[in-house]
């Protein structure tokens, strides 16, 4: 199943992001994370906070991009301005990566698709792509159906969507609007960046095993 929710074994045994959490806070609260993971990745969806790691402190605005690589420790969280929201992910992940931060999804009166050819209704300006890595969607903001492995899911607000290297995926209806987050794994086969389609790129190589 290539959707599944925050928790420990929730994960496809073949992911490298082997949890995630979304933690919300407000002005005067405080949050300390247990590590997890080998590697541990948080991003500020919303807000602004204090990160303190490692003998660091750091102030972290919205589409803050820590990667947190030490194997030991906790690291916490102070000064929260607004309204925010922290969105971590813990694995085991390779040193080449593909890109990582957050996109939104809304619809579009005018849909325009310069992706893979589709079979199913659209009314979004998402491409239908793949990549040379594994990706994976984290929604903290609306809800939609999307696409991967060939089969629709409806998203919100706690999923993430797991999409093996080589699998088509795409985000074709919005039904209030989305802020995810995207983080894309190890690169592999011919680590090319970005989103990628067969009328430009050449047929995806899907990595069967991982869906």
């Amino acid at each position: 199943m290539p959707v599944f929710r925050s928790g420990l074994d929730q994960v496809p045994a073949w992911c490298e992001m082997q949890f995630f959490d979304i933690v919300e806070l407000e002005p005067g609260q405080t949050h300390q994370y247990e590590r997890i993971g080998t590697k541990e990745k948080l991003i500020v969806g919303n807000g602004a906070c204090r990160i303190r790691f490692e003998g660091q402190e750091i102030a972290a605005q919205e589409r803050a991009n820590l990667d947190l690589t030490a194997n030991t420790g906790q690291f916490s969280v102070d000064a929260v301005e607004g309204s925010t929201t922290l969105i971590r992910m813990c694995g085991d992940w390779g040193q080449e990566l593909g890109g990582s931060g957050i996109f939104t999804g809304e619809t579009s009166a005018e849909p325009q698709d310069k992706g893979d050819v589709i079979n199913y209704e659209k009314t979004t300006n998402f491409d239908n792509h793949f990549h040379d890595c594994d990706e994976y969607w984290i929604v903290f903001q609306g809800n939609a159906l999307v696409y991967t492995e060939g089969k629709p899911y409806r998203v919100g607000i706690g999923d993430c969507v797991a999409t093996g290297m080589g699998h088509h995926h795409d985000m074709s209806q919005v039904y209030a609007p989305v802020r995810a987050v995207y983080f894309e794994t190890t690169m592999a086969g011919q680590k090319r960046r970005g989103h990628l389609w067969d009328h430009t790129h050449g047929p995806a190589q899907a990595q069967k095993e991982r869906i």
